[in-house]
């Protein structure tokens, strides 16, 4: 089983932390959809015929696009792949963008899963962000998503400058209490040459408190597993059921397409990604040409993806596979450099897999990298 990633770049205005590629100029739009479909084509064969069991919609602003836009997305898709008989289709979508006339046009098409973009609940934060919506907005949303989606996931911001513990609590109660069946929650980060860094660097904005984020963190798993949802990866909650089927899938190592200008795709052994600028993409789309660049991963390479990846999940490192799929070298090095955390009750051992302990989740990109595999054997 395969999945297949769409890219639409456009935005209406610039989140100040965003350092995805996207543009704020609609002009393009229309060529650019052409090209998507036309590259789903040129593609078709790279899968080598896997079905493909998720498509998702992100960027940018996917919710920008009108319903036909996207129905002839998919149906691009479906004509040049084999899918299953009911896939799991994500939309990102802003709140300032799903109309209660939207939300009911979207109910009624291929889409089955909205991933909502509220980020807080509280004015100061948006406005410190620079998001496009406001917090009547992205209540009101919910409120109608939910009467005509069984599956959202919202996105929420944690560590955000002067975001007290008791307002990050009461942003993850507001959440709750409209019942979504999944959060993705993630820590407010600096990228360079982003607005948010520049304004940290003026001292318009205050810098943000590693600190305070961890604390936040905690608070996050305390408050969601609380109310029985399962933290099955670092930035990810869902309850029973309700696992984003497309992330998933990423962090097990399963291959996809990614469609689209800076979209990513893996094969298990081969990496690629597309143009990041909307014009050389159109260009070379229109001329039969794929703009993409290609990396084939070397064997340390795929063993220190798998060991990022997999210390991200529940489902954690497996001992065997790295000896059957590595070799011993490998293995030896992994349980020699996993020593210390396991002593510092970071990681731990259950059923021959290494995983985080609740202590280490926070850490886990941290310790990864003190587990990959410097130099080949």
């Amino acid at each position: 089983m395969s999945g297949i990633y769409i890219h639409i770049p456009f935005c209406k205005q610039a989140c100040f932390y965003c350092d995805f590629h996207f543009s704020t100029s609609l002009k393009k739009k229309d060529e650019l959809i052409s090209c998507i479909i036309k590259e789903i084509e040129l593609r078709k064969n790279e899968l080598d015929n896997e079905t493909i069991e998720t498509i998702y919609f992100g960027g940018g602003t996917p919710s920008i696009l009108s319903l036909s836009e996207i129905n002839g997305i998919i149906e691009a898709v479906y004509n040049n792949h084999k899918v299953v008989d009911n896939p799991e289709i994500t939309l990102e979508a802003n709140p300032d963008d799903l109309s209660e006339e939207k939300i009911i046009t979207l109910s009624k098409s291929a889409i089955n899963r909205l991933s909502i973009g509220i980020q807080s609940f509280f004015e100061y934060d948006l406005k410190l962000m620079n998001r496009a919506h406001n917090a009547t907005e992205a209540k009101k949303c919910l409120e109608i998503a939910t009467q005509y989606f069984k599956n959202i996931s919202l996105d929420l911001i944690y560590g955000i400058p002067d975001c007290s513990n008791e307002q990050w609590r009461a942003n993850i109660k507001t959440a709750l209490d409209f019942g979504v069946p999944h959060i993705s929650s993630y820590a407010l980060t600096v990228e360079p040459k982003t607005a948010l860094a520049n304004f940290i660097q003026k001292g318009i904005i205050k810098n943000v408190d590693d600190d305070k984020a961890q604390e936040q963190f905690h608070i996050l798993i305390e408050e969601l597993e609380n109310a029985n949802f399962i933290h099955y990866e670092t930035s990810n909650f869902g309850k029973e059921g309700f696992f984003s089927k497309n992330n998933s899938s990423y962090w097990k190592g399963k291959s996809y397409l990614g469609i689209g200008p800076s979209a990513h795709s893996f094969d298990g052994k081969q990496r690629s990604w597309n143009v990041r600028n909307n014009a050389k993409y159109i260009k070379a789309i229109q001329e039969n040409k794929l703009p993409i660049e290609r990396e084939t991963l070397t064997k340390r390479d795929q063993y220190n993806e798998y060991v990022m990846t997999g210390l991200r999940t529940i489902w954690g490192v497996s001992l065997n596979k790295i000896k059957n799929d590595y070799g011993i070298k490998y293995l030896e090095y992994l349980e020699n450099q996993a020593k210390k955390y396991i002593q510092e009750e970071l990681l731990y051992l259950e059923n021959e897999t290494l995983k985080t302990t609740k202590k280490g989740k926070f850490l886990s990109d941290g310790i990864a990298s003190d587990l990959f595999m410097l130099n080949l054997y």
